[in-house]
């Protein structure tokens, strides 16, 4: 890939991340408005006052106005989720993985590199990627008679990590997302929590009978705004452990069947 093309594809990338984020905004901020906090939701037709008995969707109507931004992080969660998910499902390309290597490793014995090659182009994921790169310069290497057989190794070895280092941004991309959406939804959560309890203690101490309507709004505030923090938390740090064993399965097999490539070159150019 060129250098130009490598830096429209990092420039779509931010725009499509940025542009997710954003539409995750106004999504939620309209969720908050117009389905939790529709009038038929509360007694009266009035959400400044207390949700239908069993309504949940009023209860967190009453989170307040972190809820929108607790919506936006879980709408962006999912939807990274997903892109994630098609992405290593793509990467990981057709068929199983370890016969695809298995297979490359007959067709290397039996010198069959041009088999090799087309069995590459079917696989159409991250490992037959590599391999393609590395099978292309291992014929190459082999009419090559101006390098010895360190030198041609050490060639071999380096179109390997050139191959991978091309391809493993695409595997890890957009992850940060997730490691940060694990570490920031629980501290927004807690912010809602604060102005809930904040909201609770200042019920209570007004003279004479607290004010039972806010009261109940600073605690139901509160409570709402740590289980939605709790929940981004704990699907975001579930998600990103999920994909980055999967990214690290799929470099091990790169790996795996680099040195399987390696050695068979050095095993047959004596």
């Amino acid at each position: 890939m060129s250098k130009n093309g490598s830096s429209l594809k990092e420039a779509l990338q931010s725009t499509f991340a940025a542009g997710t984020i954003l539409i995750s905004l106004v999504i939620a901020y309209l969720i908050y408005t117009y389905v939790l906090g529709n009038p038929v939701n509360f007694e009266g037709g009035n959400p400044k006052g207390h949700p239908i008995a069993g309504n949940y969707l009023a209860m967190v109507y009453k989170g307040g106005m972190i809820v929108p931004l607790l919506i936006t992080i879980i709408l962006v969660l999912l939807t990274f989720t997903l892109e994630r998910a098609f992405t290593l499902r793509k990467a990981q390309g057709k068929g199983s993985v370890n016969k695809f290597v298995s297979a490359l490793q007959v067709y290397l014995n039996n010198n069959q590199l041009d088999e090799a090659i087309t069995s590459c182009d079917k696989q159409k994921g991250s490992i037959g990627n590599v391999m393609k790169a590395g099978l292309k310069k291992y014929k190459e290497l082999q009419s090559d008679s101006r390098l010895d057989k360190d030198q041609k190794l050490v060639s071999l070895q380096k179109e390997f990590e050139e191959a991978t280092a091309l391809e493993l941004p695409m595997l890890s991309r957009n992850l940060v997302i997730l490691s940060t959406i694990a570490s920031i939804s629980v501290l927004i959560g807690l912010i809602g929590t604060v102005l809930g309890m904040i909201r609770a203690f200042a019920a209570l101490a007004q003279a004479g009978a607290p004010d039972a309507l806010a009261l109940a709004t600073g605690i139901s505030e509160a409570l709402i705004n740590t289980a939605f923090g709790i929940t981004g938390s704990t699907l975001a740090i579930i998600f990103y452990n999920y994909f980055s064993t999967r990214i690290d399965s799929m470099t091990y097999k790169i790996d795996e069947a680099g040195f399987s490539l390696t050695q068979t070159f050095a095993s047959q150019n004596k």
